[in-house]
Order: structure tokens, then sequence, then C-alpha cells
């Protein structure tokens, strides 16, 4: 039986047996041959991705991917955007996803998309969900844009707790290569940030 588990802009993903399925939609506002370039190219990417980080944090295993297509494992467990602030040991899961970040970032691995909505709890681990917008980079500006995300993600879903939370991300984070730059780089991208609000 096949479930349909969401559907966005870029992507349909359904559940079958044990695992997921991930396809990109056709997009008919592009012209046929882009769209078909930029889905296989974004597939492929994200697969990339998923192997790489596979060996280095919990991720969903990656079993097959086509084109336009990945299966991945299923993951049981609680989503953290719904979940984080009910559990006792939130603060304890929070270091730990700081860990996850600065392994995936000492790996030259950028999520894209760092939100509590992208990670499961399962099993006393955290698994990084949905790497479609990650990428590969060294550069400390990506690694302090994640950051930003994260830190935005838990202002927006988790707010009595954000500012503990996000403490608690960074002290797991210490493990990263560049973790006095990217912090120092992180100001500068949420003074930026402030600046287009104003205008």
């Amino acid at each position: 039986m096949t479930q349909i588990i969401s559907q966005g802009a870029e992507a349909l993903i359904t559940k079958k047996d044990n695992y997921l399925i991930k396809d990109r939609i056709k997009k008919s506002y592009r012209l046929p041959e882009i769209d078909l370039k930029l889905r296989k190219s974004r597939t492929k990417k994200e697969a990339k991705l998923l192997k790489k980080a596979q060996e280095l944090i919990p991720v969903p295993k990656i079993f097959s991917n086509s084109d336009y297509s990945i299966s991945i494992e299923y993951i049981k467990g609680k989503k953290l955007s719904e979940h984080l602030d009910k559990l006792k040991n939130k603060f304890k899961i929070a270091e730990e996803i700081g860990k996850n970040i600065a392994i995936l970032h000492n790996n030259n691995i950028i999520h894209g998309d760092l939100t509590t909505s992208n990670m499961i709890y399962s099993k006393k681990k955290i698994y990084f969900i949905d790497f479609g917008l990650g990428f590969e980079s060294n550069k400390v500006e990506d690694k302090a844009v994640d950051l930003h995300l994260i830190k935005e993600a838990l202002t927006a879903k988790h707010y009595k707790n954000a500012d503990k939370l996000f403490s608690s991300i960074l002290k797991g984070y210490k493990i990263s290569n560049t973790y006095k730059e990217t912090l120092t780089r992180l100001i500068k991208v949420e003074k930026r940030g402030r600046y287009k609000e104003q205008y």
C-alpha cells in the first residue's frame, strides 16, 4: 500500500512498506529540457549528499536513486518540530543537534534547510532528513547561514525555549573545525538580516 506523506513545491513523498520515495515534480512553467536537467541534477546531488552524510551522522539510508527519484529508509520517530518542547531532555538533544551540524560542516556538507521539521528523534538518535537544498562547501559563510537557519527556526517554532536551545546547539557545535570563525560570521549574517528587514 502506497501512502502520500507530503507534497511540496519540489517533490512528492510517498511511503511504501519501510521506505519513502521522493519524486521530483515536473514543472510546467519551465522549458522541458531545462526542467529535466534541473530535476536530474538536484536528485543526483541530494543522493550524493545522503550517501556521504550516512557515513557521518544518523540520516535515512538510501536504497536506490534514478534520474528523478530517491528511495530512502523510513525513520519512525518523533518529528522535533512537534515534540522538542515537550521532551525532558530537550537541551541535551539540542547539544546533539549541534554536534551533528558540526560533523557535517567539518566534512563540507551544508544542509541548507536546518529546521526541527527536518529532524526526527528515534531510538535516542537525532536523524537529519531532507537534504534537497543541501550542497558541499568549505566556506565559513555557508556554515554560518546554516546556523542562522536553525536559530530562526527555533525562534519561530520553539520561542519559549529558543535561546537556551540555541545555546545548547552551540555547545555541541564547539567540535567544529571553524567554530570561532563561523560564530563571528553568524553575527554578520544576522546583522544583514536585520538590515534587510528595515527596508
